[in-house]
């Protein structure tokens, strides 16, 4: 399995960086995928549904870690690289929290 296309859309917010969505094999898309900024850094949160009760549940997720590594690695750079793109459009320098 490849992840054959990620597009990032930027967000300016204080820890939602920015949403994702990814295309497998050139055939499966997932949407929503979100890039928010922890206290170890950004990482990746699967898209997700309010459940009646008022909790989350995932919608699509990596079974295990290894996938999700995996994923979040590739997300992650692209986020990066549209980070350093806005900067080079703008010639401006974004911080975290303008992005």
């Amino acid at each position: 399995m490849d992840i054959t296309e990620i597009r990032v859309s930027l967000r300016d917010d204080n820890k939602l960086k920015a949403f994702a969505s990814i295309t497998l094999d050139n055939c499966f898309v997932i949407r929503g995928l979100k890039i928010i900024e922890g206290a170890k850094g950004v990482f990746v949160a699967m898209p997700s549904r309010k459940r009646p009760d008022g909790t989350y549940q995932d919608v699509a997720h990596p079974i295990n870690n290894q996938t999700r590594d995996w994923m979040e690695e590739k997300i992650v750079k692209a986020y990066e690289q549209e980070v350093e793109k806005v900067q080079a459009e703008t010639g401006l320098e974004v911080t975290e929290s303008e992005i």
